[in-house]
């Protein structure tokens, strides 16, 4: 039976990414470019802590007791499809966390404190244990909006596509084209929706054993370093940002990311994301009475609108 349930789950979000591909012929997303690392990135971290294969296409950054690494592209954006696929650290990486994000006032070593912010963050586990994805929306250096999800496969043994869908009414989380979390901008007072400010993208690795597994119980081994994960097929269509503001520049003729097809999930999309929000979210800041005793106002708004 649970053999028969994996297939079949497989084959669904096989066909919704198929579907979401032939529904989207207006969504006219960049195919992963082939350009060097150099062209796209600059890293800030030592020499020893980042390298390529020998066709530059894939980048390796390793963590240490001396160093993390990271990077982040020379470009800034307000508006877009972001998209990376990333292999994850294997084996025990407790406390180790790879951070794939994007932010109008960082850097991997440190951000500023208006900043706005979309996360991925990869939480590391003991050997056997499953990776937690953890995302967060920041809005003027404010947090707090965290969900978390396992997910349906493990992220250390191939390539999967993490993306981000961001445009004026949603922004949307993709983990291989499947919807794990729709936040919309709510319209309201507390206007806690980041519109204004353009981002880099950014990744790194970094130690965060003092909060990441379990809390902060479990840490870092580092008798196992360097921990090391992987990237690949770095994927933008987005409006690039020029001072003071941007004429929007995109590798499109149409932007589809802010048309009408982006705006919502598509019937095969709400399916999928159903199936999360019912089997993979174990942490959502809407329904954490305790450190929110009046629901924010982001959460009443339904992702199917």
């Amino acid at each position: 039976m649970e053999r028969r349930r994996a297939s079949s789950m497989a084959n669904r979000f096989l066909i919704a990414a198929v579907l979401f591909v032939l529904s989207c012929s207006s969504i006219q997303e960049t195919a992963a470019q082939t350009s060097s690392f150099d062209d796209n990135f600059s890293k800030t971290c030592p020499e020893t802590h980042f390298t390529t294969s020998a066709d530059g296409q894939t980048w390796y950054l390793s963590l240490d007791k001396e160093s993390g690494c990271g990077f982040q592209t020379k470009e800034r954006y307000r508006f877009g499809w972001f998209s990376m696929k990333l292999k994850l650290v294997s084996g025990d990486s407790a406390g180790v966390v790879t951070a794939y994000y994007m932010c109008s006032d960082c850097t991997h070593l440190g951000a500023g404190p208006e900043r706005d912010e979309i996360d991925f963050e990869f939480l590391g586990n003991r050997t056997g244990q499953p990776y937690l994805i953890q995302t967060n929306v920041y809005k003027n250096g404010t947090g707090n909006r965290e969900m978390r999800h396992v997910l349906w496969f493990d992220p250390t043994k191939d390539y999967h596509s993490y993306s981000i869908l961001w445009n004026p009414l949603q922004l949307v989380f993709y983990v291989d084209r499947v919807p794990i979390r729709v936040y919309r901008n709510a319209n309201y007072t507390n206007n806690f929706f980041p519109m204004d400010k353009p981002m880099n993208l950014i990744s790194s690795i970094w130690n965060a054993d003092d909060w990441a597994t379990r809390g902060g119980l479990e840490k870092t081994n580092w008798t196992l370093a360097p921990f090391v994960s992987s990237y690949k097929d770095f994927s933008v269509d987005a409006c690039k940002w020029e001072d003071p503001y941007p004429a929007c520049v995109s590798t499109t003729t149409e932007h589809w990311w802010d048309q009408y097809p982006a705006w919502h999930l598509s019937d095969s999309e709400k399916l999928d994301y159903a199936w999360v929000q019912r089997n993979l979210v174990i942490y959502d800041y809407c329904k954490d009475t305790e450190r929110f005793p009046k629901v924010p106002e982001e959460c009443w708004i339904s992702p199917w609108a």
